[in-house]
């Protein structure tokens, strides 16, 4: 039964792991001040640059994740952006306590969501993609 439902659940699966970068490279696009901003907060180096590469991380991959265009190329590049930004934004081993648990749940997240585009570097982005009808 599973594999009647593997075009779909691939889709779906690719859909909703776009769902978490598309609309956030359009909140830094209208926020692009504020999320620079916040880059600085944290002392990453050119942050207007780094605004800008997140934003073609998030929006550019992502779209190109949920259409399934070089599908296994995108997942691979926005794993190694959220690895490398869940160590910078979400260290929950050095923020107050209070903090600890809400950045410990946002890093195992991330680390989760890392886990997921690695299946679809691994396996691919399924028949239902602009990959599956290419051959690619």
């Amino acid at each position: 039964m599973l594999n009647s439902l593997q075009n779909p659940l691939s889709l779906l699966g690719r859909a909703l792991i776009a769902l978490l970068f598309i609309p956030a490279g359009f909140s830094k696009i209208a926020g692009f001040a504020g999320t620079a901003g916040y880059i600085a907060s944290k002392g990453v180096p050119l942050p207007e640059v780094a605004a800008a590469a997140a934003i073609g991380v998030e929006l550019g991959l992502g779209l190109l994740l949920l259409v399934g265009f070089q599908a296994r190329w995108a997942a691979l590049g926005i794993a190694l952006f959220t690895v490398v930004i869940t160590f910078i934004f979400h260290a929950f081993w050095a923020v107050p306590a209070e903090q600890v648990m809400m950045q410990q749940q946002a890093f195992f997240k991330n680390i989760a969501v890392v886990g997921g585009l690695l299946t679809i570097a691994a396996w691919g982005p399924g028949a239902w993609s602009v990959d599956g009808k290419t051959g690619s």
